[in-house]
């Protein structure tokens, strides 16, 4: 495949620095996008997605299906100048894990009210 080809992405963080740019395919899928942002993920950020699953990329404003390609996802380039696309990244557990870590975290409370009425 020539060079002219591939489309050249770059993942923004939640606080702002990037992963990338990587050069990919039109035809590589959103999901082939989420594998490689968890395998670069920078060790030292204290959230971090655990799957590929626990990714959503923006761009353009939407959120991107997995089955989607990159060819699929972009806008139209007459509008944009050429260069790095640049893709941000929300990190977002699985409610089915935040859920069962929640009921082993969460500490009974006691119904007390400080309030008083006169």
């Amino acid at each position: 495949m020539p060079d002219d080809d591939l489309v050249e992405l770059k993942f923004r963080l939640y606080d702002g620095t990037d992963i990338g740019p990587f050069r990919y395919s039109p035809a590589s899928t959103v999901a082939m996008l989420k594998e490689r942002i968890v395998s670069e993920w920078p060790k030292d950020k204290k959230i971090a997605p655990k799957a590929a699953n626990d990714v959503k990329l923006i761009n353009a404003g939407r959120i991107l299906e997995n089955s989607k390609t990159v060819a699929q996802c972009r806008i139209p380039f007459g509008e944009l100048p050429i260069g790095v696309i640049t893709m941000h990244v929300v990190v977002q557990p699985s409610l089915v894990k935040a859920k069962t870590e929640k009921k082993v975290d969460e500490v009974p409370r006691k119904n007390a009210c400080g309030c008083y009425i006169l």
